[in-house]
């Protein structure tokens, strides 16, 4: 069943892209060409693909474990909604989220 992702670019263009359950969010975002380099491969050793995702879908979210928590206070740019791309797998609740690339 697809399912839609809505980034929100730098300078405020919207790319609204297809997306499957259980994807994860750091690949649908590589696959859309946005900026976020994931060198970690999602072994928490870096806070390259750190996003920022809406407040509105944000509670949809699994908590952040306490090491991607740990990663988020060394990203540029971290707000409370802040979560590393490469931690989040797609679920049907998060149809329709909205993900902001930090500045």
């Amino acid at each position: 069943m697809a399912m839609i992702v809505r980034f929100i670019a730098r300078d405020g263009t919207v790319s609204t892209v297809a997306a499957n359950p259980g994807d994860r969010l750091l690949d649908v975002a590589q696959a859309d060409d946005q900026p976020l380099e994931g060198t970690c491969e999602g072994q928490l050793a870096c806070a390259t693909c750190h996003v920022i995702i809406d407040a509105a879908d944000f509670p949809k979210l699994q908590p952040a474990s306490e090491d991607e928590e740990d990663m988020l206070d060394l990203a540029h740019n971290a707000t409370r909604t802040s979560r590393l791309a490469c931690q989040i797998r797609l679920t049907e609740a998060l149809d329709g989220v909205t993900v902001h690339i930090p500045k």
